[in-house]
């Protein structure tokens, strides 16, 4: 007599035995073999064979789930293919990584809100934000903001809309903020603001650190150097000063007036590097004359210690938390 075939899945026709057949004796030689369940105790064939079943379909659904239930764990825990998984707990919002940080990290352009405070406060958050210029072809430039100075309005008699005066010019410090004002200089250098909250009111971008696009940020400045210079520009002249960063990031005339937040080819990014309290330093601005009392107020900030700012003031460093905070108490 043949052996019983062992029993199929619900719904296949030919698997079990018939009512009332004996069990097949076990084969020797079959370690681990185990015989035919008997199933005619307890109602026939055809009722044993649904429960064994139905007892395997719901084990199998319950594997099923538990493994889709650790992969979405595993998912929700992995780290960034950028980062190293290093144990920390996963935290959301604009942080990177405190062991890796490069400019092609994931990065997070900023928006209206950011730019919507008065110019002393934008100006000490704009330091380690990255400005952002992709050219006509494609390539982008990135620099962290190191140094910045704040032109608070009519008030400011160093500030182009001192006594409140609206000029085809100066159009761009009142409009909403965020919105750029580039100004000429001598007739062929350019400065780049950015509009605050507060009519007439900006900050204007004195030094980046160059980040991407350093030899396109050389070739940029080079077009621009006087007669015939043999030695290349360092690394750390490359941005040092208000003209020096729009002319190694293309900056002109036709940016002004535009919205940071929307244009395409110049914005601002989340930078990972954010410096406070007695990181920032607070100095008076630089080649500001007949301005008054106005000359000396610290209101140009930098970041203590980095190497692409234009000007060091060693007197500001020293006092510069009684600066900042006098800064804030004054301006906010």
């Amino acid at each position: 007599m043949r052996a019983p075939r062992a029993a199929r899945g619900p719904g296949v026709p030919g698997g079990g035995r018939a009512a009332g057949e004996p069990d097949a004796p076990r084969r020797p030689g079959r370690a681990g073999a185990r015989a035919a369940p008997r199933v005619t105790r307890r109602g026939g064939a055809g009722r044993g064979r649904g429960r064994l079943s139905r007892n395997i379909g719901q084990a199998m659904q319950q594997l099923a789930e538990a493994e889709e239930q650790q992969t979405l764990s595993d998912t929700t825990q992995a780290s960034s293919p950028r980062e190293p998984n290093l144990g920390r707990p996963l935290t959301l919002g604009l942080q990177r990584s405190i062991y890796f940080s490069t400019p092609k990290d994931r990065v997070v352009q900023l928006g209206p809100e950011f730019f919507n405070r008065p110019a002393v406060p934008l100006a000490q958050a704009l330091l380690g934000q990255v400005l952002v210029r992709q050219l006509a072809d494609g390539t982008k430039l990135r620099g962290r903001i190191v140094e910045t100075e704040a032109y608070v309005g009519p008030e400011d008699k160093a500030a182009h809309s001192r006594g409140g005066r609206q000029t085809p010019r100066n159009r761009g410090m009142f409009m909403k903020p965020g919105t750029l004002y580039v100004y000429i200089i001598y007739g062929m250098y350019f400065c780049m603001n950015i509009s605050s909250q507060g009519d007439g009111s900006c900050v204007l971008l004195r030094a980046l650190e160059p980040l991407e696009g350093l030899e396109t940020m050389r070739q940029l400045r080079s077009t621009h150097r006087k007669g015939a210079v043999s030695h290349p520009i360092k690394d750390r002249e490359l941005c040092s000063g208000p003209s020096k960063l729009c002319q190694a990031l293309a900056i002109d005339k036709s940016f002004d007036q535009q919205d940071l937040t929307q244009d395409k080819a110049v914005w601002l990014e989340h930078g990972s590097l954010q410096p406070s309290g007695p990181a920032i330093v607070a100095a008076a601005r630089v080649g500001i004359g007949q301005a008054g009392e106005w000359t000396k107020k610290p209101l140009r900030f930098y970041i203590r210690g980095c190497p692409w700012v234009s000007v060091v003031d060693k007197v500001a460093e020293q006092d510069t938390p009684a600066r900042v905070r006098a800064c804030s108490e004054n301006f906010f």
